[in-house]
């Protein structure tokens, strides 16, 4: 069990997480006009996902490794699971029992992401969906060692076809606000790396850069709200949009259906 919970886990309660905030948000609005009946969400994260899908499934099945407090105005409205553990595998889920599957920034965490598929496959009903996003590895401002791969367009749609034939890959996109934090931030980021003339980043196991990065990443988007607050604060999900282009987008928004 992993005891670190990292900036991988955005919050809106923190000001300076507005940004990548508002962009994992957009995934879920995308998602809340798809979903129906039973729903898995694999990685429910601080749960936030959960306010705007819960209401639009008859059953929902929330999913992480560490524990997420869910409202107890959302519990009894809706009718809301938790399970806490590790996957895959997908313990105590049903095979052909599930509806839809949401994961959104997961499988780049996950060391086996072929048996990660797979069992999603098991447990989706014939004609069911994956609805799942991940980072474009070709957007990606520097090796971020908490995830296990990233995937460019090409590797993106191979992984899907280990378990699933029909496949759509959209893109999410930002608007010029969202395109200015993200260049303002690689220019932050080429500031932090320049020292780094050995190619570290690259070259040492993960797991001696994922506390440095943690603690450079939560630096560094604390300095770009300082030194653009109105950018940051200002940014909404409207400044979000999902297209089915793919090569510069920031996130994929991937819809397999079994």
């Amino acid at each position: 069990m992993a005891i670190v919970q990292t900036a991988e886990r955005s919050s809106h309660l923190d000001p300076s997480e507005n940004v990548i905030f508002q962009r994992h948000m957009i995934a879920y609005l995308e998602a809340s006009k798809r979903i129906s009946g039973t729903v898995l969400e694999i990685g429910c994260g601080e749960g936030y996902g959960i306010r705007e899908l819960a209401g639009k499934s008859s059953k929902y099945i929330a999913v992480d490794k560490f524990h997420t407090q869910i409202d107890e105005s959302l519990i009894k409205k809706n009718n809301i699971e938790f399970h806490q553990m590790e996957i895959p595998p997908l313990n105590n889920i049903a095979s052909n029992s599930i509806d839809f599957v949401v994961t959104f920034q997961v499988i780049e965490h996950i060391v086996n992401d072929v048996f990660f598929l797979k069992e999603i496959h098991r447990v989706l009903k014939d004609g069911g969906q994956l609805l799942l996003t991940t980072p474009n590895k070709l957007m990606s401002l520097s090796r971020n060692p908490w995830h296990i791969r990233e995937y460019n367009p090409n590797e993106m749609h191979k992984i899907l076809e280990t378990s699933f034939n029909m496949i759509k890959i959209n893109g999410v996109y930002g608007s010029d606000k969202v395109m200015q934090y993200y260049n303002k931030n690689k220019e932050s980021v080429k500031r932090i790396t320049r020292f780094d003339i050995l190619d570290l980043q690259y070259k040492l196991p993960r797991w001696i850069l994922q506390i440095p990065y943690d603690f450079l990443n939560r630096l560094n988007r604390r300095k770009l709200k300082t030194n653009n607050n109105d950018l940051v604060s200002t940014v909404d999900v409207n400044d979000y949009s999902i297209t089915d282009s793919v090569d510069d987008c920031l996130d994929y928004f991937c819809i397999a259906t079994k």
